[in-house]
């Protein structure tokens, strides 16, 4: 597959990620009073799917830097110091049932998402670059854009919010052992 074909399969599912970011909260709230199956599917399983959207949002980063020999910024750089570990860390936490991977996740997708932000505005507006990154790679430049829209960083934010929403709506107050007496 080329590089942009590999965009658009993962701008597809970045666009999946989207509706999931507007459809969870709302699912959540709404059924915030009652024992739906969006509560009792979530209780529990939030680590995981954390680690999977994080396993894919490697897989992406590794394939475009290794197979499509895209060479990571410097912002991309320090994504992935935020990203990588999340796609250990979690799917080992879930495994173990350890309550404690969610501020794990959560501290690790929200250092990475702060980085994300920065580079979605510079991507966005490269006039705001101060030439902090490397001029042979700035990071302003848009190797792919899937669908015509989904840049590499733009792929990233939507893994990072992902995975602290679910970390987030599957709080440790809705885990079963909170059910106990």
């Amino acid at each position: 597959m080329t590089p942009d074909e590999v965009a658009d399969v993962f701008g597809t599912m970045a666009s999946a990620g989207v509706v999931a970011l507007v459809a969870l909260p709302v699912l959540y709230v709404v059924s915030r009073s009652s024992s739906t199956a969006l509560r009792v599917g979530l209780r529990g399983s939030g680590p995981a799917l954390a680690g999977a959207i994080a396993l894919v949002a490697t897989a992406g980063s590794l394939w475009f830097s290794k197979g499509a020999h895209f060479p990571p910024c410097e912002l991309c750089w320090y994504q992935r110091i935020a990203m990588y570990p999340l796609a250990v860390i979690l799917p080992i936490g879930a495994w173990r049932a350890d309550a404690t991977v969610r501020s794990y996740g959560l501290a690790l997708a929200g250092a990475g998402i702060a980085v994300s932000v920065w580079h979605n505005v510079i991507e966005t507006f490269p006039s705001l670059d101060a030439g902090a990154c490397d001029p042979t790679n700035p990071c302003t430049l848009r190797w792919v854009a899937g669908l015509g829209f989904w840049t590499i960083p733009r792929m990233a934010f939507v893994a990072f919010s992902l995975i602290i929403v679910i970390l987030v709506l599957d709080s440790p107050e809705d885990s079963p052992e909170s059910e106990r007496p």
